[in-house]
């Protein structure tokens, strides 16, 4: 039995995963959620453990990106509009933390919003609209 496994994301509520997990389940991948229990016994303390996990085999992982790709909801700016790559102009972004300190992974609502590129991987700081 295969015992390696692939992280496809973090969420920060239970809920957040859900449609997720049941489009990848639907498609024959099996999928597992660390610290869904946790979570689910105890909400406030998400941002101190990373959220809830979900996992799928890593001889799964090419499938189930793919999947994951065309279901996900990307990052967006103020207007609701995409936000766009500075370096390779993608339009496929998701909100990043680094969590460095003490401080942050304790309070990670201080720090201040980023975005990191799926496609290049540059991390980019939130510009504001208007």
């Amino acid at each position: 039995m295969e015992t390696t496994f692939y992280t496809l994301g973090s969420f920060e509520f239970p809920a957040d995963v859900q449609i997720i997990k049941g489009k990848l389940e639907s498609e024959g991948i099996p999928v597992f959620l660390r610290d869904e229990n946790t979570l689910n016994s105890d909400p406030l303390i998400s941002s101190a453990i990373g959220g809830v996990k979900l996992q799928v085999y890593s001889s799964d992982k090419d499938r189930a990106v793919e999947i994951y790709n065309e279901i996900r909801a990307y990052a967006v700016d103020d207007d609701g509009n995409p936000i766009i790559c500075p370096n390779c102009r993608a339009s496929k972004s998701e909100v990043y933390y680094n969590g460095k300190g003490i401080f942050y992974r304790l309070f990670p609502f201080f720090e201040s919003r980023k975005y990191r590129c799926l496609k290049c991987g540059i991390i980019t700081k939130r510009k504001h609209s208007g």
